[in-house]
């Protein structure tokens, strides 16, 4: 199964998590070669009308300036799948009830494991109210 297929199925597990109210955060790491980018996180957001989420680009260079983007779940597996195998081998999913890992190995096939959790609370991002 190609990296791209198996995605889909991790993308659905991050959806049922955020549904059911135990999607802590997501993690892409494991950068490829040294770029400027070095991690993505992806926080849920207090809303309960559309399954809002943070996504943060965090970057090595102190004068690049971390990225943040408000997004929709379905718009962040959007704007998240182009860094899959460009920039980032794995993403990991924080739950309450288990930690999911997608990686991508060097023959570009994605694999699915999971473990026991990291985190107990889902604790949103603080923002700035305006």
């Amino acid at each position: 199964m190609s990296y791209q297929d198996e995605f889909v199925l991790f993308w659905e597990q991050v959806k049922e998590s955020f549904e059911a109210g135990r999607f802590a955060k997501l993690t892409m790491a494991k950068t490829i070669g040294k770029p400027n980018l070095k991690n993505i996180f992806v926080r849920p957001l207090s809303s309960k009308d559309d399954l809002q989420v943070l996504v943060k680009l965090r970057y090595q260079s102190k004068e690049t300036e971390d990225e943040e983007k408000e997004l929709t779940l379905d718009e962040a597996f959007v704007f998240l799948k182009p860094y899959l195998k460009t920039s980032f081998l794995s993403v990991i999913l924080f739950t309450t009830t288990k930690d999911v890992t997608f990686k991508i190995n060097k023959k570009g096939a994605g694999r699915i494991s999971e473990t026991a959790p990291t985190f107990r609370d889902v604790i949103p991002p603080k923002r700035d109210l305006e």
